[in-house]
């Protein structure tokens, strides 16, 4: 007999169905879902982060869901502070006897808790991004290779990642402190991939992103300015909210507001399963489930795979 999954694990691109079929997969063992999302941490950030919260009733149920609405728009949220969150509600949990389901589309996010990263807390550096503040991106890089080689080129894809790389190179240079490991090894998890094929996809989020928008998501934004979230903020959090923002600012028309963003959310979904084969490649075994099956079907799936483990 195999050794039982000590957390089950549920991830996706955008627009593929991750959070209905956690929850249903969550209500059929006795649950709790624990959220691996950069952006649904944020309070008043609800539609363009894709919360969903219907996706969390099941049979007129609302299944247990942590890690929605933890801070406020304005703050930034990090991966450390996701790491050190997820170990605290899983040893809760652990120790009340209920399973954990893992669920989420932030890459970074659930292989830190699935890899057990060793994570440095490296706070903001004010001071330093305010100095590089006028230095363009090939200036930026040329800054970041003086620290060291660029072997991640996730770092050097936009401005926000190359200020944040450079910030930790610094702060790297004049500490040794760590983060230790809250675990002694990597979680024995089970982990399930929804996938579409490429042209179903697509398809998935310009029809997801045309509800959205019908759904009041400009409105959204536009609360979150009243509520004092800078248009600077709103680009830091990417995709959604900075196509929003340009729009609102009036630097972008509502056609060319959408295009732009139809095509962010089909770039990123991409780059989302490169990253999830990437993980492959590092060891994380992952179980591909066709998306375009019946919800029903993808659920009993995945549940009899992980009752067998024991």
């Amino acid at each position: 007999m195999s050794e039982k999954a000590e957390l089950l694990t549920i991830l996706g691109h955008t627009a593929g169905g991750k959070t209905a079929l956690a929850a249903h997969v969550a209500e059929r063992l006795g649950a709790e879902i624990i959220s691996a999302d950069s952006r649904q941490v944020y309070r008043g950030m609800n539609i363009g982060s894709g919360k969903d919260y219907d996706d969390y009733m099941v049979n007129g149920k609302r299944v247990p869901v942590h890690l929605l609405d933890i801070v406020d728009a304005g703050y930034e949220y990090n991966v450390f502070e996701f790491q050190k969150d997820f170990l605290r509600i899983y040893k809760i949990l652990k120790a009340s006897a209920k399973p954990v389901l893992l669920c989420g589309g932030s890459g970074l996010y659930l292989e830190s808790v699935l890899r057990n990263y060793e994570l440095v807390n490296v706070p903001v550096n004010e001071e330093l991004r305010k100095s590089l503040g006028e230095k363009d991106l090939d200036e930026l890089k040329k800054i970041l290779q003086e620290y060291r080689p660029l072997h991640n080129t996730t770092d050097i894809k936009s401005r926000k990642r190359l200020l944040r790389a450079i910030e930790i190179a610094e702060y790297s240079k004049g500490t040794m402190e760590e983060a230790g490991k809250s675990v002694e090894e990597e979680l024995n998890s089970m982990n399930f991939g929804i996938v579409f094929d490429r042209e179903e996809r697509r398809s998935r989020i310009t029809l997801r992103l045309k509800e959205r928008l019908k759904s009041g998501m400009i409105e959204e934004a536009e609360a979150l300015i009243r509520a004092g979230v800078t248009h600077q903020k709103l680009e830091y959090y990417g995709l959604e909210y900075k196509y929003l923002s340009r729009y609102l600012a009036g630097s972008l028309s509502y056609d060319d507001m959408f295009s732009q963003l139809n095509t962010a959310i089909h770039q990123f979904a991409k780059r989302q399963m490169t990253y999830f084969r990437g993980m492959e490649k590092r060891g994380i075994k992952i179980h591909w489930i066709d998306g375009s099956l019946p919800l029903e079907e993808k659920r009993e799936l995945i549940v009899k795979t992980y009752l067998e483990t024991t």
